[in-house]
């Protein structure tokens, strides 16, 4: 949705600015006053969008610990990408909680 929506304003007033997403809003913040319609219109959203990705994501670990300690067996604890990986892989019986923070988080 930014790159449709603001890729020629991003082109023209945040050449230069590294593309994390703090930096970018940043940029798009101050320029607000020169960006199109459009982009003004979804920047906000975008970037809530990543924000509340980015809490899902931390939240996966902690919503997911009774799953992966059920049908996670043979993953180290502690790596968190292999369980993730196992939850994903679809065992049967994986929480509901489990299975909607997963879904937020975008891993599935």
């Amino acid at each position: 949705m930014l790159a449709a929506s603001c890729a020629k304003d991003i082109d023209s007033n945040c050449r230069g600015v590294n593309p994390d997403p703090t930096r970018l809003k940043d940029c798009l913040t101050r320029n607000q006053d020169v960006l199109s319609p459009q982009c003004k219109n979804d920047y906000g959203r975008a970037f809530d969008a990543i924000q509340k990705r980015v809490a899902a994501r931390a939240a996966v670990t902690k919503l997911c610990a009774r799953d992966v300690a059920k049908f996670c067996v043979d993953v180290p604890k502690g790596d968190s990408g292999k369980a993730l990986e196992c939850l994903v892989a679809g065992p049967r019986g994986v929480s509901i909680n489990c299975n909607k923070a997963i879904a937020e988080a975008g891993y599935r």
